[in-house]
């Protein structure tokens, strides 16, 4: 059954549109990166494209709700089931607009899941073809470029190298299947341990935005638009060191 937003739900969803342009890490196939995915990489894992299907929209929606928004920095630490439920309403609808099966158009707009060899779902990531201002979120001149957004990881799953895997995922998908050289991201500077990752894996700020909103749970059971000051990263893909060739 498709799901449409009331009137109630408007706002959320408006905010939600910014807020899935959020590559943010809640904590955090291809060649994985650092000790947590070479000494704690789940059994089995392996990455997959969503491709559209119905079932992973509705799949992920579920996750992403309870692995981004529940403790998102800044917010309550648990979900009210009203939070649940239009959070996850908003979501879902977000998902099926951006990742859903197009008719024609630019199609280069991809959800990533990362599964275990019992398919739990551990992480969600996805990446965009579209138009990344060049100064800050309100700037006119813009270039049309992959960003990469909705990076998410299971609590039970953080700090196995989760998020390092989906990232390396977009990126060769980036590079190889879509051909591009640049990747963006955005995420909220108060969010230490997802910029300290994108730092790591060599993603550089473009540019910061002190005047950005983000959408934050609160404790009283409502959802309340805050200032926050949100960073622009980017990173170049076609970069070669003397043994990269060795590890694609």
């Amino acid at each position: 059954m498709t799901m449409i937003p009331s009137r109630r739900q408007m706002p959320i969803l408006l905010l939600i549109l910014l807020l899935s342009s959020l590559a943010t890490v809640s904590s955090f196939s291809p060649v994985p990166l650092g000790l947590g995915a070479l000494l704690f990489k789940p059994a089995g894992m392996k990455t997959r494209p969503c491709l559209g299907q119905e079932s992973d929209l509705l799949k992920a929606a579920d996750f992403f709700t309870d692995a981004f928004w529940t403790g998102k920095v800044g917010g309550t630490k648990n979900l009210s089931e009203k939070q649940q439920r239009s959070l996850y309403n908003s979501q879902l609808v977000e998902f099926r607009r951006r990742y859903g099966k197009k008719l024609g158009g630019d199609r280069r707009a991809e959800l990533v899941l990362v599964e275990n060899g019992n398919e739990e779902l551990m992480g969600v990531a996805a990446v965009e073809v579209e138009l990344v201002p060049e100064k800050s979120l309100t700037s006119t001149a813009k270039t049309r470029a992959p960003l990469m957004s909705n990076v998410a990881v299971s609590r039970k799953w953080r700090r196995r190298g989760i998020a390092e895997v989906l990232v390396k995922e977009i990126e060769r998908m980036v590079r190889i299947e879509w051909g591009y050289d640049d990747i963006f991201l955005y995420v909220e500077q108060r969010n230490k341990p997802a910029i300290k990752l994108y730092q790591k894996m060599g993603y550089n700020a473009y540019w910061i935005d002190k005047n950005a909103k983000t959408l934050v749970p609160t404790t009283d059971g409502s959802m309340q638009n805050e200032p926050t000051t949100l960073v622009c990263m980017k990173k170049r893909l076609n970069k070669r060191g003397l043994f990269s060739r060795f590890f694609q």
